[in-house]
């Protein structure tokens, strides 16, 4: 096992920020990258809120579940491989994949599993939504004039 260089570990972030957005991530948990035979891969649990129409959340009878709908958790399996050494290096393959919805403690419980399968003795590093979001910022928001045809939008102004 190795420690992840910091540029690796923020390019697998922005990777998985591309499909999962930082804004709605709980929590992501990093195992430690393994290299081998000049490759290096790594894998990662992501815990994401995903709104759930009222409807829905109805129909499943979520206790406190708001008018407009609730939070549920997505978690995902992210990996990528890194080339490191020979004629395709730099080369980068990445993958994300939604496994389930699940409650927080059952997240821990998927993480401690991979882990035990994977034979790691080290904990995972765990990140809060906003350990991930410090180093992958979500999209400012839209500015609403911004979506205003120009001589609306010069109208607003004085």
């Amino acid at each position: 096992m190795t420690r992840p260089q910091p540029e690796t570990r923020e390019r697998f972030m922005k990777a998985i920020a591309e499909r999962v957005p930082s804004a709605a991530v709980e929590e992501a948990h990093f195992f430690q990258p393994i290299r081998q035979g000049g490759v290096e891969s790594g894998v990662a649990v992501i815990a994401a809120r995903e709104a759930m129409p009222a409807a829905s959340a109805a129909a499943e009878n979520v206790p406190g579940a708001p008018a407009t709908g609730h939070a549920r958790l997505a978690v995902y399996t992210a990996q990528y491989r890194l080339t490191l050494k020979g004629p395709d290096r730099g080369k980068w393959e990445f993958s994300i994949q939604a496994e389930a919805d699940a409650p927080l403690l059952t997240v821990d419980a998927v993480v401690r599993g991979v882990q035990r399968r994977s034979g790691d003795a080290e904990d995972p590093v765990r990140l809060s939504g906003d350990d991930v979001r410090d180093v992958v910022p979500p999209p400012p928001p839209a500015v609403a004039e911004a979506a205003l045809p120009p001589s609306e939008a010069a109208g607003t102004m004085g």
